[in-house]
């Protein structure tokens, strides 16, 4: 497959398959590759525009009947958590946040295999190996990290990884803020909503960074799957007039 260096990218297009999130529904996707000294200039422009990155490829949906997948960014200055996200906040007062460089580790792939066991056991990463998603964590052109989320144990300080690991995020940080790439948790640990705290997480670490947005990648109208998403308000939508105010209200 080219992976090109050249400063103008160059698009491809998939052939059709069935939508994961959509019954009834076929998904194409337009991407190119994000390698050589202008990845990350790239990586942001395209990510405004609404894609994703995954590994080293930039992509966006591009099917021919649907138009429900939706990018969604959260405009993190103006964030205040809801009750309930204060909750969350203090059901995890225990949990440790470290920002690591991306490199995984076994204790990550364990979690890792645990939770798409729970969660995506017919998903198309529900076969990844140990080598994927080392792939999936190193092949990357662009300002990456890892975020280990850890119990806090007693006797040991607030930055020292130690404790249980109970959550990581693959996350970019780009011009304008963060972009959540990909972030799993253990499922069994269900009152404390650790997906939840890893975006009430990413938005203070972006306020912290003085920039405005989270990147939460697609909202999926019609797909409970991707409600969680629209909680987190005020956010914007990318719609073709660009990226406009989301009225949840407009949703009902």
């Amino acid at each position: 497959m080219n992976t090109q260096t050249t400063p103008n990218p160059q698009f491809y297009l998939t052939a059709p398959a069935s939508c994961p999130y959509l019954p009834g529904q076929m998904e194409r996707k337009v991407f190119t590759h994000l390698v050589g000294p202008r990845a990350a200039e790239m990586n942001d422009l395209l990510t405004q525009g609404g894609f994703r990155r995954s590994q080293n490829i930039a992509y966006r949906p591009a099917c021919e009947t649907c138009r429900a997948c939706i990018s969604v960014r959260i405009l993190a200055e103006e964030f205040q958590p809801a009750r309930s996200m204060r909750r969350v906040l203090a059901a995890n007062s225990d949990v440790v946040s470290t920002l690591l460089p991306a490199q995984p580790s076994t204790e990550q792939f364990s979690l890792f295999r645990r939770y798409l066991d729970d969660r995506h056991q017919r998903g198309g990463m529900s076969d990844m190996s140990a080598l994927d998603y080392a792939i999936m964590v190193e092949d990357t052109h662009v300002n990456t990290r890892i975020i280990e989320y850890r119990r806090r144990e007693p006797g040991t300080g607030i930055g020292e990884r130690k404790g249980e690991l109970l959550a990581v995020a693959l996350t970019d940080t780009m011009s304008d803020g963060l972009s959540m790439v990909y972030s799993f948790f253990n499922t069994r640990l269900a009152k404390r909503s650790l997906g939840t705290f890893m975006i009430l997480d990413h938005i203070s670490r972006t306020q912290a960074l003085g920039l405005p947005h989270v990147y939460l990648g697609y909202w999926v109208h019609g797909s409970s799957k991707m409600g969680y998403k629209t909680r987190f308000q005020p956010q914007e939508h990318l719609t073709p007039r660009g990226w406009e105010r989301f009225d949840p209200a407009s949703d009902i």
